[in-house]
């Protein structure tokens, strides 16, 4: 499997930044957060309008 770096965008305080821009203490934030496939999940997706 070829692995290919992306860029990460989070929004916060109405901005959109890459992560990468953030400061380490922010980056360790980002990276503690709870990350979940909606694929496999048994819940119903909700539509963004």
């Amino acid at each position: 499997m070829v692995k290919t770096k992306c860029e990460v965008y989070s929004r916060v305080v109405g901005y959109i930044r890459p992560v990468e821009q953030w400061n380490d203490g922010k980056q360790a934030e980002f990276n503690d957060r709870k990350r979940f496939d909606l694929k496999d999940s048994n819940e119903k997706q909700s539509s963004i309008c």
